[in-house]
């Protein structure tokens, strides 16, 4: 189980490694990645500490972690794969069966770009993949805003006012951080804004240098911690 797979296509792929330590849902996940003409799997672990690794040996373009793991568990194996401080972060999508806050914040404090619910179906996991081979962030709709609002409450010390906290940003730059943080996609954003793709992520990579984010979902912290979303 923990030797990557053999390149099956010459068409370039989305190279998956799965982490799950029930062999049945390993081999569901599996199969529903592998029935992709974009996607493969190259490895599979069986406990978090296989997963971190087969992460580092393959270097994946996602990593599929399940949280409840022996070893580590996938909070911890996604803090060493991508949290901070980690010098190539890779891109880990973290999926679970419970539906608990302090799994989420957990996950995407450690560095995940992506947590789902194991019911969300096959669509969303490939979404969630997808999302996060190509920089994105997919969170699991039932806890996006849930997960926000909860960032935004639990903040250190005194929240910044509106001004303060959008005043390191130009005004398109808050437009296209106020529709990331409702969950829109680059192109949905696109739309919102009458803007080409391309300004979109420029705009996006503006942002993200500018307040030391990591990914979507710590943009979309950000603009909920700043206040720009109450206005």
């Amino acid at each position: 189980m923990s030797e990557p797979y053999e390149n099956r296509s010459p068409v370039r792929c989305v190279r998956v490694l799965l982490a799950e330590d029930q062999p049945l849902v390993r081999a569901g996940f599996q199969s529903i990645l592998d029935a992709q003409p974009d996607m493969e799997v190259v490895a599979e672990a069986g406990d978090g500490l296989q997963a971190v690794e087969l992460a580092r040996r393959h270097r994946p373009d996602v990593c599929l972690l399940d949280i409840r793991m022996p070893g580590i568990d996938g909070l911890e194996a996604t803090r060493r794969l991508a949290g901070r401080g980690v010098a190539d972060p890779m891109r880990v999508v973290v999926v679970t069966t419970f539906d608990l806050d302090e799994y989420v914040h957990a996950a995407l404090e450690g560095g995940a770009a992506g947590f789902l619910l194991k019911d969300v179906g096959p669509a969303l996991l490939l979404e969630a993949v997808r999302a996060a081979a190509r920089g994105d962030a997919l969170v699991s709709p039932s806890v996006t805003v849930r997960l926000l609002r909860h960032f935004t409450a639990k903040a250190s010390g005194p929240r910044p006012a509106r001004e303060q906290g959008a005043a390191v940003l130009t005004e398109r730059e808050t437009d296209a951080v106020r529709a990331l943080a409702l969950g829109l996609t680059n192109v949905e954003i696109a739309e919102r804004l009458h803007v080409s793709l391309s300004t979109v992520k420029g705009h996006l990579a503006s942002v993200q240098a500018k307040v030391g984010a990591r990914n979507r979902v710590d943009i979309a912290t950000w603009a909920y911690r700043n206040g720009l979303m109450e206005w």
